[in-house]
């Protein structure tokens, strides 16, 4: 009779070192994902909220907007929806315009030179205050009035202020021998005056965020700076400026995007004129689609999607070079 020999059962082996194999997951043999704990639970209805919000007033609107540009929307088509598809068509009508080229131009005026001297005013305004002196707290609440007003109330200020006849600005310059000036009526200076208007309004916010990150910048640099010898404009361009440089990037970007749609202050005092004078990107956007007894809501996105382009080109701008300066 032939004896059937079986191969030696490693298992058994293993068992007796002690090296036994471990089961495989329950859920690997069943094919079930896990349930969701109550804390991921908890995280995703914190986090609904937000993105209904921001799904909503953000990436709806951004939605429509882009669908406006690129169909030939009428009063009645808006209404009813059925507005024909012409692809880059408003683009090119905007681009062919001859209103663009100026508001391209006034726009990089006006948007370069608030930055510039919202930025060196609120910085100056700052390391003021930076001092700590007596009344500098109440100094400094002062300041913050022209941030905390509504921007009509501002607006309508300013144009009483700047009126050729009646203003307190002429009668300033009459007392000192300087003929009237037609700020809001002129074009020379027209955009002159809606620039002086918003650097006086973005100037607190400029000082507050500059303030905060002086703060941060410990006393003792400045005491050894000053021992060896460092006078104040030294200890400014080695100590202050360089230091303050990441808060100074967000506030001008902060201010980038604020300044490139401004509307409010430019349509109250001069509603882009005389002759176009002083007409941005955004006012143009708005007269377009809204300022017309025929409104032409087409060009009027497509003016509007190239402000939200530009100020999307700077953020990532500023996202890459921060990333550089992280990385070096």
């Amino acid at each position: 009779m032939k004896q059937t020999t079986h191969p030696p059962d490693h298992r058994s082996e293993r068992v007796r070192d002690g090296a036994a194999p471990a089961a495989a997951p329950s859920r690997a043999r069943s094919g079930k994902r896990p349930r969701p704990t109550s804390t991921q639970w908890a995280a995703w209805g914190f986090l609904a909220p937000v993105t209904i919000y921001l799904a909503l007033f953000y990436a709806y609107p951004l939605y429509r907007n882009l669908d406006l540009s690129l169909r030939d929307y009428t009063v009645r088509s808006f209404v009813q929806g059925d507005a024909p598809f012409t692809g880059l068509a408003n683009y090119r009508k905007v681009f062919d315009d001859p209103t663009f080229a100026p508001a391209l131009v006034h726009t990089a005026v006006f948007t370069a030179a608030c930055l510039v001297f919202q930025y060196a005013i609120g910085l100056a305004l700052a390391v003021f205050f930076n001092q700590h002196f007596r009344l500098s707290a109440t100094l400094r609440a002062l300041f913050l009035v022209p941030w905390l007003l509504p921007l009509i109330v501002s607006a309508s200020t300013w144009s009483w202020m700047l009126n050729s006849d009646s203003g307190i600005v002429n009668a300033v310059l009459h007392a000192v021998g300087i003929g009237p000036v037609n700020w809001l009526t002129s074009p020379s200076w027209s955009l002159t005056s809606v620039i002086i208007a918003n650097i006086w309004i973005g100037v607190p916010f400029n000082l507050v965020v500059l303030y905060s990150g002086l703060q941060s910048i410990p006393a003792g640099l400045y005491e050894a700076a000053a021992l060896d010898g460092a006078g104040a404009w030294r200890r400014f361009w080695s100590i202050t400026f360089p230091l303050l440089r990441p808060v100074s990037a967000i506030t001008l970007l902060l201010g980038l995007v604020y300044t490139l749609k401004v509307f409010d202050i430019i349509w109250i005092m001069t509603k882009g004129g005389p002759a176009d004078s002083s007409t941005t990107l955004a006012t143009w956007s708005y007269q377009l689609g809204f300022g017309n007894l025929l409104p032409a809501f087409g060009p009027g996105a497509a003016v509007g999607n190239l402000l939200v382009v530009a100020a999307l080109v700077f953020g990532l701008v500023y996202v890459r070079v921060q990333r550089k300066q992280a990385l070096s």
